[in-house]
């Protein structure tokens, strides 16, 4: 491989706890020839101590607004508001392909700069299968949460834990009634991450994937307690549930996690709520009689920020090693480009680069 110096920065949002390259691997970037400097950060869950022994540099929380040009710049979230030009190459999640709220802006910052988005939801092998992903721990958090509330033992604000802590509150209790679930997205990492959950929880959940929501039975979806979708929409599909809905006088649903967390999306399958949750409030009530609660948390594998971080840091390490312009980066890199020609300089957005 050539000479490659990663950044890896500070999360900017207060509840990311998560790494995208855990100690470990961070010893094996260097070991391998890679610079890898590392942002001080108060809240990530490893200690800058542990990146120094492993042979990394440190720099200060938001440095990589002035790292050397041809640093590649690696993270989770979003990036703050400023700058207004981005002139590095970086990693992180984008969102910002399917019309999401913000995709527009940061895709002009990116034109301003210059630089290049590497969106890590779209490092896929050539069947389009994702490299690197964070899929079956949000999915176990999905499906523990929406029963720990269901069973009115969900405590706010959330905290960060570790599965086995978390495992021992999903322990069903002899005062716990029986409910009904159901994973849609069930055959995914999302899916199956949620359907080990249920199964901690005692529960033996319906599962749908492809075949059941082609000609999705809705009645049938009702009909359940709990609810956790897995399904991230790829091309537009009918929406699985839709206010309508949510007022059907003999609904049974009364907890809905949307793992996915598509709101804003022409693609959302779940258009019955415009505003995700937050670790302080958890969970929005959608309708009172009968209750139907809604939780919507965007990050939720930080709420078990060292499994997470382990396993997606295992999954990125060979691909961080072979980074270049060849194979799955070259696909990122083309999909960036093509989301910059289809939003184009009429409307101030970018060119390609």
């Amino acid at each position: 491989m050539t000479e490659l110096h990663l950044w890896l920065r500070h999360e900017a949002r207060t509840t990311e706890r998560r790494t995208p390259v855990v100690p470990d691997d961070a010893r094996r970037l260097v070991e391998n020839g890679v610079e890898l400097t590392v942002e001080e950060s108060p809240q990530r869950i490893f200690p800058i101590e542990e990146y120094q022994a492993a042979g990394c540099r440190v720099a200060p929380a938001g440095s990589w607004v002035t790292a050397p040009p041809d640093a590649v710049v690696l993270g989770l979230k979003e990036l703050p508001d400023e700058p207004v030009e981005l002139t590095h190459r970086h990693i992180f999640f984008g969102h910002a392909y399917k019309g999401q709220p913000g995709a527009a802006g940061l895709l002009r910052r990116f034109a301003a700069g210059g630089g290049a988005l590497f969106d890590l939801e779209y490092l896929v092998d050539d069947t389009g299968r994702r490299l690197a992903a964070f899929g079956f721990w949000a999915g176990y958090l999905g499906a523990a949460l929406a029963v720990l509330q269901h069973r009115g033992r969900l405590r706010a604000p959330l905290v960060p834990t570790t599965k086995d802590e978390l495992d021992e509150t999903l322990k069903p209790a002899d005062t716990d009634a029986d409910f009904t679930g159901l994973v849609v997205g069930a055959l995914g990492r999302s899916g199956r991450g949620a359907r080990v959950a249920f199964a901690t929880a005692g529960a033996d959940p319906t599962c749908w994937d492809l075949a059941e929501t082609r000609d999705l039975d809705r009645a049938a979806l009702l009909r359940h307690d709990v609810m956790v979708n897995a399904v991230l929409a790829t091309s537009p599909v009918p929406p699985f549930l839709r206010e309508q809905d949510l007022d059907t006088p003999d609904r049974r649903l009364r907890t809905l996690c949307d793992v996915t967390c598509d709101v804003g999306s022409p693609l959302n399958v779940l258009p019955v709520y415009d505003e995700t949750t937050t670790w302080d409030e958890p969970v929005r009530r959608l309708r009172a009689q009968p209750p139907l609660d809604l939780i919507a948390i965007d990050n939720l594998p930080s709420l078990l920020p060292l499994e997470s971080s382990a396993d997606f840091s295992a999954a990125l390490l060979p691909h961080l090693l072979d980074f270049g312009v060849a194979g799955a980066w070259a696909r990122c890199l083309d999909r960036f480009r093509q989301a910059s020609r289809e939003h184009g300089p009429d409307e101030g957005e970018p060119h390609a680069h």
